[in-house]
């Protein structure tokens, strides 16, 4: 989410109306959503999410978002996920306010070495797996854990965002009728559409925190075939320390139990995660 424009610089410009808001930014536009600044009547600062009018009739795309706003609504009470204020539609569009915070997805703080990232990692490392700790301990899957879906402040605090694909907890790994989510980050049985739970998620964070200590992708690949043979690999990925010697060797452990081909050697609990983290990041 980048930074709000400055408002007072006297344009004159009239922002555009949306139901009782006033959209003052663009701050990211999505495959089916686009995220405001937006204002009320009062001045008071909001983010909010808006379905795409293109997207107003495609059922799946509705179904999705509704479904976002309705898990993020129980995920409320927490400091590391955004907070949600409400729901509903305007002008036949439906659409999520939420907190604004002054932040950027890690995926822009990573491509431009921002020293917010860099002051920072130890602690964002961790707080990434608290905040999906706190995901799962509500009974919810994220299923699209991934760095453009993890917020940073200004302050290195982070917010996760994005629920769209998310799915309640099974009692045991259950199979799905459908697979959506991003390829680079999907576990394997995820690929090989086999039944999975919330150790998905854990492999996702495992992709996502070797991917931001190495700046290489421990699975590469084109496309979800090229990413799942790479998986399948007998070999193994690459130790993240080859890439980057300075990962502590209990970080780097930790990564790759995280990012283990079979579900049973992954950690069963995100929050056996965050204790092992903050026990290798010295936090």
């Amino acid at each position: 989410m980048a930074s709000k424009a400055d408002l007072s610089s006297g344009s004159g410009v009239q922002p555009e109306r949306f139901g009782r808001f006033y959209l003052q930014e663009l701050l990211n536009s999505g495959g089916m959503a686009d995220i405001w600044f937006v204002t009320d009547g009062k001045g008071k600062p909001y983010a909010l999410r808006k379905l795409k009018r293109e997207f107003r009739f495609n059922f799946t795309a509705r179904r999705n978002f509704v479904r976002g706003c309705e898990i993020l609504s129980k995920l409320n009470q927490s400091d590391y996920i955004v907070g949600y204020v409400e729901h509903g539609k305007i002008e036949g569009l439906m659409y999520m306010l939420m907190d604004y915070v002054e932040a950027a997805n890690l995926k822009e703080l990573y491509a431009r070495q921002d020293p917010i990232l860099t002051e920072n990692v130890a602690q964002i490392l961790i707080d990434m797996a608290v905040g999906l700790s706190h995901v799962h301990e509500s009974g919810f899957m994220h299923l699209d854990f991934k760095p453009e879906n993890v917020l940073v402040t200004r302050n290195g605090r982070v917010r996760l965002i994005d629920f769209d694909l998310s799915q309640q907890i099974p009692e045991t790994p259950k199979k799905m009728s459908k697979y959506p989510g991003t390829p680079s980050y999907m576990a394997p049985e995820q690929l090989q559409r086999e039944a999975f739970d919330a150790r998905a998620d854990i492999f996702a964070y495992g992709v996502a925190a070797y991917e931001l200590l190495t700046n290489q992708k421990p699975f590469p690949g084109e496309t979800p075939a090229d990413i799942l043979n790479a998986q399948l690999d007998p070999s193994g990925p690459i130790p993240p320390r080859q890439h980057n010697p300075g990962i502590p060797v209990a970080m780097e452990n930790v990564i790759l139990k995280c990012i283990a081909r079979e579900p049973d050697r992954r950690y069963p609990f995100s929050g056996v995660l965050v204790r092992d983290l903050e026990h290798a990041l010295y936090v």
